[in-house]
Parts: C-alpha cells; structure tokens; sequence
C-alpha cells in the first residue's frame, strides 16, 4: 500500500463511520464528474468540518468565493439557523450551471445565492449592496488572487468572523522560496497578510487524505 493509498483508506474509514452515505452529496460528485468539472472539491471529511465550524461559530452569513460544483456549498448551507444565506461566487458559466443543479437537488436552493462573474468584479458589487458583514468566508479559488479574496473578506468582515481558505500548502511546496508559480507566490503573499495583518489571529493545518497533501489556513478577525 503506497502513502496515499493509506491515507485515502483513513479517510474512507472516517468518513463510513462519521458521515456515512448521503445521496445528496454523492450525487453532486456525480455530477459535476459527468459534467467534466475538475475534482478538486473539498472531501467529504473537510466538507463536514466546514459545517461544523461554520455552525459552531453560529455563522448566519456565509461568503464563499469559488463555487465549483457547489460541493462544500451545499455542506456550509447546512449549517445555516433559520434566515442564514450563502453567497457563493465562481467565475465559470459551467460550474455555475452544474452548482445550481446540485444545489437545488439538494433541496437549499433558498438559501443560496450563486453569483456569476469574477470574484473581483462581484466582491466590490456585494459590497455595494451592503450585503456583509458575513460571518464565515470560504476562500477556494484561484490562488494568484488570494491576496486580494483576504482583503475583501477582511472589509466584508466584523469582529469575529472567520476565514478559511483551502490549498494552502500545495504537496508542500509552499515553503519553496525560490518558486515562481503564480499559485505558490499567491499562497505565499497570503500568508505574510494572514502573519501580518494585526485584526487577523490565524494558524494553518496540514492534511493528507484522498485529497493528496495539503492543507486549510483558518484566521479570526479582531
């Protein structure tokens, strides 16, 4: 058995054991699969500890930018209270479509609001609208532009909101100072923000699972 094999049958044991099988979410796998979407979603065990964190923290509203499939979408919905909304953004017609699908099967389309367009030109428009504070913020998306999706989240913000982004330590290569990848350098002048920016309280965890390497940095806002 190679590394990987054992880490994804750790996370097939967890996940039989502690989500067990849920149609809804398998069938938006499935989808976005036959829809020819990459497969980068969340996996069912970060899915389900988005939820609780999401939950735990009471979050009413939820920003998320990068929708894909509406996988980790349909998670964060539920862990709304009564009047919760997610606002998902995600820049690709076709994931937008297939997310939209996906999430009305799964029955929280009322709670959802999936925006169309680059998060760059949609973020200044939510802001507009006097749609935030939000609660809780998702960063999944293109990582060039991290640094920016942490500014906005930061001026969408309140006391006490949390931000997660994903893929931040990239098979390890985030500490790889000479890289030149437009993703790796995103990852890396996030993170300075994250260490830097004094209302931000944050960490990072590593994680291995059917997912490969890699890994979740979560900050508070103060």
């Amino acid at each position: 058995m190679t590394e990987r094999d054992q880490w994804t049958a750790v996370d097939n044991y967890f996940s039989d054991r502690l989500i067990g099988n849920d149609e809804v979410l398998d069938s938006a796998l499935r989808a976005s699969d036959e829809a020819g979407l990459p497969r980068i979603a969340v996996s069912p065990l970060q899915g389900k500890l988005l939820m609780l964190l999401a939950r735990t923290q009471g979050a009413k509203k939820i920003l998320e930018i990068g929708t894909l499939g509406g996988y980790s979408t349909i998670w964060m919905a539920r862990a709304l209270p009564s009047g919760g909304k997610v606002i998902t953004l995600e820049a690709d017609p076709k994931h937008a479509e297939v997310a939209r699908e996906n999430i009305a099967r799964a029955g929280v389309a009322e709670v959802v609001d999936i925006r169309l367009g680059k998060a760059l030109d949609t973020l200044p428009e939510i802001e507009s609208e006097g749609l935030g504070p939000f609660d809780f913020f998702f960063i999944d998306a293109d990582k060039p532009s991290n640094p920016d999706y942490l500014a906005w989240a930061l001026k969408l913000s309140r006391p006490g909101s949390i931000i997660i982004a994903d893929n931040v330590v990239r098979g390890g290569s985030v500490i790889d100072s000479n890289g030149q990848d437009a993703g790796l350098l995103g990852i890396r002048r996030f993170t300075e923000m994250l260490a830097n920016e004094p209302r931000l309280t944050a960490t990072a965890l590593q994680t291995v699972g059917i997912k490969g390497y890699d890994g979740f940095a979560m900050a508070v806002v103060s």
